[in-house]
């Protein structure tokens, strides 16, 4: 298939297997959902009645008192100690390869059949001003961008970086949770041809 290039009056060619593939909810959502739990830091902990510092002394008779108890390191009192405490654990999820690779396509594919994926022959400031790259979008036409490159330079990284829906990446730095959030993505030519060499 063919991606026409914004602003160069011609068109790209590119794989069908990338840019045509068939979308697969269940598999995208499951890739999203471990992307987002691999960056879980799985730190939470709380104490058990058994790790609380402090007497062990039945503070009140058995019987004739109520309630039965035998130190005030129960659940049941203020200051006591968690049921169910939570612990230190991993939320990772495995996720294969070849199935990763398989949800980025699924996400470029429905992007493109949305209109939501611009390819441009270039994009780049030529300082780091924020309203030299707030300029271009507008030409573009685009809101929320992901704007991937295949080695953006420092300047429109920096001339992004104070605006707060615009990301600029490169290639390697693709990921599904990006491409999902964004409104738009926009692609240049060197950009589509090292992402079809990392799909093949």
């Amino acid at each position: 298939m063919e991606l026409s290039v914004m602003g160069a009056g011609r068109a790209l060619s590119v794989s069908d297997a990338i840019f045509a593939r068939e979308f697969n909810e269940d598999l995208v959502h499951q890739v999203v959902v471990a992307f987002r739990n691999a960056g879980r830091a799985g730190t939470k902990a709380q104490l058990t009645r058994s790790e609380l510092s402090g007497t062990t002394k039945k503070f009140k008779k058995q019987k004739g008192g109520g309630a039965r108890h035998g130190d005030y390191r129960a659940p049941i009192f203020v200051g006591g100690g968690r049921a169910f405490a939570a612990k230190p654990r991993s939320f990772a999820q495995k996720v294969n390869r070849k199935m990763y690779r398989a949800a980025i396509a699924a996400i470029l594919s429905e992007l493109n059949r949305h209109g939501r994926l611009k390819i441009v022959d270039a994009i780049d400031v030529a300082a780091p001003k924020t309203k030299e790259l707030v300029a271009k979008l507008a030409a573009l036409e685009v809101t929320r961008p992901l704007i991937v490159t295949e080695s953006g330079s420092e300047s429109l990284y920096l001339a992004a970086r104070n605006l707060p829906h615009v990301q600029v990446r490169d290639v390697q730095g693709i990921d599904p949770v990006a491409l999902v959030g964004s409104d738009y993505v926009v692609m240049t030519e060197d950009a589509v041809k090292k992402v079809e060499e990392w799909l093949a």
